[in-house]
């Protein structure tokens, strides 16, 4: 099949193809998204879609590759026109999306993604670059010694991270006279919103206290809780897409019909009505992402990891499993006994609905990509939950598991996609007990005595006895 999505070929598409039914050609750019992969373009640009489809043209996008050309080289000949494709046990609806007007790749051309940055129309600024890409350092704050901070530092006109990007377009549209920008982080970090605000405002003072102040007043940064699981796509996936399509889609996206959007209402320039298309805009997000990342992250991770030692591939074929179903419901109730300031009413059909998207048995989420980062992911998802039950006197078992599991997972010898990778990979040649060690994973919580016992018990059980018996022990625990 050679023929390509683009805008001409819309209309031949099959009757059961959804499609933009606006005219894209009047579609005006109000938002520059960082970081444009798989999961920005079946969440944020599904909803900024539906904005346009009301008639609201002044929201499309442009979306900033931050590392690599290959989203623009598969997107631009498709006129930034690609597919989402939801799956279920009913099959798998496509829908074709046009939010994503125009595509840049950041180290072709720093000033173009700068300049589309200032432009007066674009009023938010959102960005989906993964935790790494913070350059956080062990306290939370702003790295200095970070390699792409101190490059951009030295170089602050031709920024290449997207920390020193944001204070040079505040910097340029400050001295411009334009109105700033609203930041808003997409990114699975607890308070992302302020955490984006306090690295930018870090940045910017190592450039001047006026500029750090300004950032500081007058640049609004909400917090928002993001939830969809989008499997990294395959070539499978795109034989599927192209068939149902009837058409070649180079890199559709592929999804699960839930999908959930919290913003913190902060959006002094202006916004799409993100409401109307499903969004929930509140006063504090901090409640739901807690939910979100201590039930449904906390219940990946586990499940990726046990999951991996029990020679699992998928998040379905784990679920699947009676001794991992048993135990995630048990992590989900110790999880949700640490939730306050959302209602036992939303938490409980929250939970149900976690279960049965995990089951869904067209999504194939490879439990090997929900591992990646653990580094990154364990403190939120399942260390503070580990941290707020030991001080309350509560059982940790299910939570120690999770721990060993990513300990055993970390030390199979193999070569980790984490950036603390080196010294994981030095620590585990010391066994367990270092890894636990490792202050900027663990904290001061590794030392705890009952924490540090409960863990390596468990990977001894884990050895000796086999994650899925381990399981079962600690669901029973």
């Amino acid at each position: 099949m050679t023929a390509r999505l683009t805008q001409a070929a819309l209309a031949g598409l099959p009757a059961s193809v959804e499609r933009p039914r606006y005219d894209r050609a009047k579609v005006r750019t109000g938002i520059v998204h960082l970081g444009v992969g798989a999961f920005h373009r079946a969440h944020q640009a599904v909803y900024v879609d539906d904005a346009l489809a009301a008639g609201d043209l002044r929201w499309g996008i442009a979306g900033v590759s931050l590392r690599s050309a290959d989203t623009r080289d598969a997107l631009a000949p498709q006129d930034g026109l690609y597919a989402v494709a939801v799956r279920s046990g009913q099959g798998t609806a496509l829908r074709v999306i046009g939010s994503v007007h125009e595509l840049l790749v950041g180290p072709e051309s720093v000033e173009a993604v700068l300049a589309r940055m200032c432009d007066p129309a674009v009023a938010i600024i959102s960005l989906t670059i993964t935790e790494k890409a913070y350059c956080r350092g062990p306290d939370g704050g702003l790295d200095l010694n970070h390699p792409a901070i101190r490059a951009d530092l030295a170089n602050r006109d031709h920024p290449r991270s997207a920390i020193g990007l944001l204070v040079a377009a505040i910097e340029r549209r400050r001295t411009a006279g334009t109105a700033p920008f609203t930041m808003l982080s997409c990114d699975n970090l607890p308070s992302n919103g302020r955490v984006l605000a306090r690295l930018v405002q870090e940045y910017a003072a190592e450039v001047s206290p006026g500029q750090a102040a300004f950032v500081r007043d007058a640049v609004a940064s909400p917090a928002t809780m993001v939830d969809r699981i989008v499997p990294a796509t395959t070539d499978a996936d795109r034989v599927e897409v192209a068939d149902l399509l009837g058409v070649t889609d180079a890199w559709p996206v592929v999804t699960e019909p839930f999908c959930q959007w919290v913003i913190e209402d902060r959006f002094p320039s202006g916004r799409p009505d993100f409401a109307a298309f499903g969004a929930k805009m509140v006063t504090e997000v901090e409640p739901y992402e807690r939910m979100k990342l201590r039930l449904l992250n906390g219940s990946h991770s586990a499940l990726a990891y046990l999951g991996l030692q029990a020679g699992l591939e998928t998040v379905a074929e784990a679920i699947g499993s009676k001794a991992l179903y048993s135990f995630t419901v048990a992590l989900m109730d110790d999880g949700a006994d640490t939730l306050s300031g959302i209602p036992a009413a939303d938490i409980a059909p929250y939970r149900a609905s976690l279960l049965t998207r995990f089951a869904n048995p067209a999504l194939h989420h490879r439990l090997a990509q929900i591992a990646v980062d653990g580094s990154q992911k364990l403190p939120q998802r399942i260390l503070a939950v580990a941290r707020e039950r030991l001080g309350r006197g509560l059982p940790i078992a299910r939570h120690s598991l999770a721990v060993a599991a990513w300990i055993m997972f970390a030390s199979r010898g193999e070569r980790l996609n984490d950036p603390m990778a080196d010294a994981i990979a030095e620590a585990a040649k010391r066994g367990p007990a270092a890894l636990l060690r490792l202050k900027a994973i663990f904290g001061d919580l590794g030392d705890e005595p009952r924490f540090a016992r409960e863990v390596l018990a468990w990977c001894d059980a884990i050895t000796t006895r086999g994650a899925l018996t381990a399981a079962a022990e600690a669901t029973a625990t």
